[in-house]
């Protein structure tokens, strides 16, 4: 029996694909609503930037995150 499609290389590559979505979907929701935020308030315009450097942060933290987990638990 003949294999019609195998699957080589690694999936972790893939699934990083895939894990990157969420943290880009959370940056761009951080900013949009940081952008709508100092429209309406600019006097606080200093509390809302650092709101948003702390979220941008968190957000990335999770894409460096799913980027290292395929090298560790990728080569079986």
């Amino acid at each position: 029996m003949s294999n019609l499609a195998a699957v080589t290389g690694s999936l972790g590559s893939i699934g990083y694909g895939l894990a990157a979505i969420g943290p880009g979907v959370g940056v761009g929701i951080i900013f949009g609503n940081g952008t709508q935020a100092l429209a309406r308030q600019p006097e606080a315009a200093g509390l809302i930037r650092a709101n948003q450097i702390l979220g941008f942060a968190f957000c990335e933290a999770l894409a460096l995150i799913g980027l290292v987990m395929p090298f560790v638990y990728g080569y079986k």
